[in-house]
């Protein structure tokens, strides 16, 4: 299957259901096949061979997605934040894209000797192009569907290929057709440079839920959204719920709301804990995913946070803090320095297998083993019942003396204080030790975090966890630098504190 395919299901299925946009000015999901079709006729005309997306999220997205597949060529989606030379450097890469840019980028794609229409101009061009839809041709489900440029918080931005059959495999094993309600609305609020945007534009399509955009998140904006969209569904990332529950003074009043999804980063438990108190009948989910594996590949149900909330038992309550159980399809495993599977409980490098992950990196050839493993980079353990904990990326490991130590570990305890809302561990470059561990934590609103209570964290840090894993410093920043799906972008971290007196 092709993601061609889920569109047709849904359009035959349910085609004069809204599936994009406001209940007002939505599209449904006939309209959205036609739009498809036309997009599709100009990349045949243009003789493109890709759609490059450089906009903010919004309805063009999903045409632009489907109007890729269904003229056989790959949608990429470019984080338009980027500089002008990295910018410059990926629109390069596709010399002969057909181009849909904000306003304010056509002149980035200009320089690169290529010409763009704004959202607008490509919705309205494929509006008026639907009657020369290309006639239904073979797409080959292995061809690139996708091509996604990692975020490059700690390396250079590379592309990963999502084939037509990772992205069904993902469909097919998370989600039933047509399971929501004519009603169901999902809130989303992640760019479409990310994985999240692209795999929730499938799903809701998929299970005939409306999607609508928040291009611009703050509290106020996202719960007023929810109420006058009668949203059901909703994602954010730890960041965003914080900012939502901490706000003083605000109506967090959710009637329509069933079901919030979470993830991209790590999710403070006191965060967590005070969303579940505020809104008992949402179901809450926590996803974990790579852009390599199609989006999600554990899930914490909402029976297990009741259950954690409420359990006696350490272990149980702990899942809270876990990313959850494997989806379907997915197999993980825990290894050693050495690549030999490790046993439950004991922390390694987490390695993932299935038909949803990709196999290549654009020019740089495979991301897998010869068994069909791949290298997530990030590290974790497993505990007894399969359930995943992460302990941050292979990269981010402090090494101090001859001592590796996991940031997520410090990290998770300075969360843990009531005044903290958001904390960061590094190892910054030392002569004696080759690293020494600085933090960084941002107060919670109205805290003033002077010298001494910044010293009074080390001292619960030490009374934590031994002397060897207590920072050498901690500092007070407004803020910490996160890309917009809520990823520390630790190396500029580091680079701050080398220079802080």
């Amino acid at each position: 299957m092709n993601v061609t395919m889920l569109l047709d299901m849904a359009a035959d299925g349910f085609g004069d259901r809204i599936v994009v946009g406001t209940r007002e000015t939505g599209l449904t999901a006939e309209a959205l096949r036609s739009h498809a079709g036309g997009g599709a006729a100009l990349v045949q005309a243009a003789g493109a061979d890709a759609i490059l997306y450089l906009a903010v999220n919004g309805p063009a997205f999903p045409v632009a997605l489907f109007a890729a597949g269904t003229a056989g060529v790959p949608l990429v989606p470019v984080n338009y934040r980027l500089g002008a030379d990295q910018l410059a450097h990926l629109v390069g890469n596709h010399p002969r894209a057909l181009v849909v840019a904000d306003e304010g980028r056509r002149a980035a794609v200009e320089r690169a000797g290529l010409t763009a229409r704004t959202p607008e101009a490509f919705l309205a061009d494929a509006r008026a192009a639907a009657d020369r839809a290309p006639a239904e041709s073979f797409v080959d489900p292995d061809s690139a569907a996708v091509i996604i440029y990692t975020s490059g918080t700690t390396s250079a931005p590379k592309g990963v290929v999502l084939r037509h059959t990772n992205l069904v495999s993902y469909v097919l094993g998370t989600v039933e057709f047509a399971s929501a309600d004519a009603d169901d609305a999902a809130l989303m609020s992640v760019p479409p440079y990310h994985i999240a945007a692209v795999s929730n534009a499938l799903t809701n399509l998929y299970a005939g839920r409306r999607v609508i955009v928040l291009e611009s998140f703050t509290p106020q904006d996202w719960l007023r959204t929810v109420r006058e969209q009668g949203v059901t569904n909703a994602m954010v990332v730890p960041t965003m719920l914080a900012r939502i529950v901490d706000e003083p003074d605000l109506d967090r009043s959710v009637p329509s709301l069933r079901s919030l999804a979470y993830g991209g980063a790590a999710m403070p438990r006191r965060i967590i804990e005070r969303a579940l108190a505020e809104w008992p009948d949402v179901d809450f989910v926590n996803a974990y995913g790579l852009t390599e594996t199609s989006s999600t590949i554990t899930v914490l149900g909402p029976a297990d946070h009741r259950a954690a909330l409420s359990s006696d038992d350490d272990v149980v309550r702990a899942r809270l803090s876990s990313a959850g159980q494997a989806v379907p399809g997915i197999e993980i495993q825990v290894r050693g320095d050495d690549g030999a599977p490790l046993p439950a409980g004991e922390p390694g490098h987490i390695w993932v297998r299935g038909e949803q992950v990709s196999t290549e990196y654009a020019g740089k050839g495979s991301t897998v083993d010869g068994a069909g493993w791949f290298h997530t980079r990030d590290h974790g353990r497993l505990d007894a019942e399969g359930y995943l904990f992460l302990e941050g990326r292979v990269d981010d490991t402090i090494i101090r003396g001859a001592e590796n130590i996991a940031p997520a570990e410090i990290e998770d305890v300075l969360l843990r204080h009531p005044d903290i809302a958001d904390a960061v561990v590094v190892g910054v470059p030392d002569e004696e030790w080759g690293q020494r561990i600085e933090a960084v934590v941002v107060p919670r609103r109205g805290v003033d975090l002077d010298a001494p209570a910044l010293e009074e964290l080390r001292t619960t840090v030490r009374g934590t966890l031994r002397g060897s894993k207590t920072p050498d410093r901690i500092l007070a920043w407004d803020e910490l630098p996160r890309t917009p799906t809520g990823k520390l972008v630790r190396r500029d971290v580091v680079a701050r504190l080398a220079d802080a007196p």
